[in-house]
């Protein structure tokens, strides 16, 4: 899986203490975006899935996944290993993408990692829009759908 880093104990991107994955490789390029270095999809790191997992996992604090970017539905198959596995140990499952979820539906490779999340944080990110009295997004255009009916 190509990557970016991880982060082992965000408060910013979803409820909890929260282990997040920054995917490497991003097609939407936002104006603003606070991620520009995840953009390029040859930067960045392969890390095994394997081992993602299990550093995810050495914190018995952690509350959930966050899967962000870049883009994370460019690797889907590898994000959705990664969900499953967070939901095997209890935890919770954020995703953040610069697609909507109806552009997400209309793409038959996407629905490996959306039938894994709890909760889809959506929509590019636009500068304009931008308000900091948000929670869990960063333009007004994005939408938090949850999945699930237990957070």
């Amino acid at each position: 899986m190509r990557i970016r880093n991880t982060i082992h104990d965000s408060i910013v991107d979803g409820p909890g203490l929260r282990y997040v994955v920054f995917t490497q490789g991003c097609p939407h390029r936002c104006p603003g975006c606070h991620n520009p270095e995840t953009h390029d999809p040859n930067s960045g790191q392969e890390v095994a899935v394997e081992a993602i997992i299990a550093d995810m996992l050495n914190n018995p604090l952690t509350d959930g996944l966050t899967l962000t970017g870049g883009e994370p539905f460019l690797q889907a198959e590898d994000c959705a290993v990664l969900a499953r596995a967070a939901h095997d140990a209890g935890l919770n499952v954020w995703c953040y993408s610069g697609w909507t979820l109806e552009e997400l539906q209309a793409m038959p490779e996407t629905e490996v990692l959306l039938r894994e999340i709890d909760v889809l944080v959506d929509g590019p990110y636009i500068e304009a829009q931008r308000s900091l009295t948000l929670n869990w997004r960063g333009s007004e255009n994005q939408r938090v759908i949850s999945f699930r009916e237990e957070q």
